[in-house]
């Protein structure tokens, strides 16, 4: 499966408990599928208190699947998809369907 979303990428959740949270996303799981959202399913692990974390309280983001976000279009900051078009040198760039700006700069 090809991934359209890279790290950096403004994204926003569409479906799920998170929906509607936006987002920058810090890492890409390209072998499951998943990405990593700043501020998006935040979690809570418990660990043994050390000096440094007393309370023994861990709080991450974790992973959510890949279809659960959709790239924010740099103009109206509504979500977009993605296609892609060539430039006369052949880099291939991303386009927002819905503006059809480049979103690669």
């Amino acid at each position: 499966m090809s991934l359209n979303i890279r790290r950096g990428d403004a994204v926003v959740v569409i479906s799920g408990k998170e929906k509607g949270k936006r987002g920058e996303v810090q890492k890409v799981i390209r072998k499951d599928n998943r990405v990593v959202v700043k501020g998006v399913n935040i979690r809570t692990r418990h660990a043994r208190p050390t000096q440094q974390n007393q309370e023994g309280l861990y709080t991450f983001e974790a992973p959510i699947h890949v279809s659960n976000v959709m790239l924010v279009d740099p103009d109206s900051g509504e979500p977009t998809r993605i296609g892609y078009r060539f430039t006369d040198s052949g880099e291939k760039i991303r386009v927002s369907k819905k503006s059809g700006k480049d979103i690669d700069d």
